[in-house]
């Protein structure tokens, strides 16, 4: 634990830290506000921070930077609940009452939106496993062998699957089974075991067997969560070293560490992963904020922030908030007006 003035420094290099990108100097820190102190108290003080690991001397005679437990300390002491300013959340409303249509493109729109607002690389995950409700099933004749399985869930998801059966069947069985699949399955959760008893027509049920096993991914499903990254290019200005850059940017390709990323840290009850903490060596000067979002009360996936280990904190952290809850309630209003 700091005392309360070395506590104070430490926030005032990480913030002018943020704002400058250059490393700080003591006679910076003792004009901050709420600071009475002379510059040699302050050197003195910076000295003990950096023993503690609190700030680093990237270069003799020059200022100090916030190394990762630093950063660590600065978030972990913010007050929570920040919210927004007044103009950011007017652009949030603005976006959300005109965001509407399919929902991957609801959520690349937004993945755009709120790299825009903060100014940094963001990413919206929807998880492989959708736990949204079915709103509607129904089944298509294709060929005498071939049907076609349509299904409409609660968070705007449409899938479809192609039924091959074992036998020929004709477009009265195909259209029995439809109706017996919608009556039994309808309002069931999407992905979980469903049960559809069986009919007094062994045909209608080979249909709907076959409709039932296609609702349930199997452990060999190629259902993968889906990832929408916005801001990309806005990474490339927040770093001076051009190998820094291009191992940002390549990682940022590449989805399944995005995905695993974002577990990880959720998985550790974090809502801030800092640098070395998220353990992705190529992202070792950024962070992560990120936040989880429900669709009808159902975790259905997250938002998150990627930036520099110098990222406005207190903004982001209200940003990825507020984008993550009314994700989930324009999604969740979405599946009520189907």
């Amino acid at each position: 634990m700091l005392d309360d003035r070395k506590a104070a420094i430490l926030r005032a290099v990480v913030e002018e830290y943020i704002e400058t990108a250059q490393p700080v100097g003591s006679a910076a820190v003792s004009h901050a506000p709420g600071l009475a102190v002379s510059s040699a108290t302050v050197r003195n003080e910076m000295n003990a921070l950096e023993r503690d690991g609190y700030l680093v001397q990237p270069h003799t005679s020059a200022g100090r930077v916030p190394t990762d437990k630093g950063y660590r300390f600065f978030v972990d002491s913010l007050t929570p609940n920040q919210r927004l300013e007044p103009s950011q959340s007017e652009q949030v409303r603005t976006f959300f009452a005109r965001a509407h249509g399919e929902l991957e493109r609801m959520l690349s729109d937004t993945s755009r939106f709120l790299a825009g607002l903060t100014d940094y690389a963001a990413v919206v995950v929807r998880d492989s496993e959708d736990p949204a409700r079915i709103k509607s099933a129904q089944l298509v004749s294709l060929t005498s062998q071939v049907v076609l399985l349509v299904v409409v869930l609660a968070s705007g998801v449409v899938e479809k699957r192609t039924l091959e059966l074992p036998d020929p069947v004709d477009e009265v069985v195909v259209g029995a089974a439809s109706a017996r699949l919608a009556a039994h399955v309808v309002g069931d959760t999407y992905g979980r075991p469903l049960g559809v008893p069986p009919s007094a027509t062994p045909e209608v049920d080979t249909v709907v067997d076959a409709a039932v096993a296609a609702l349930v991914p199997g452990p060999d499903s190629d259902h993968q969560p889906q990832v929408y990254v916005g801001g990309v290019s806005r990474m490339a200005s927040a770093f001076d070293a051009v190998g820094t850059i291009r191992q940002v940017l390549d990682t940022l390709e590449q989805q399944y560490v995005l995905v695993s990323l974002v577990k990880d840290v959720l998985d550790r009850g974090l809502s801030v992963a800092i640098g070395a903490e998220h353990g992705v060596v190529p992202l070792a000067d950024c962070s992560i904020v990120v936040a989880p979002y429900e669709v009808e009360g159902e975790p259905a996936g997250t938002v998150g922030i990627l930036g520099p280990t110098r990222m406005h904190y207190e903004q982001t952290l209200a940003a990825v908030a507020v984008v993550s809850r009314r994700l989930g309630q324009a999604l969740s209003k979405g599946a009520e007006d189907r």
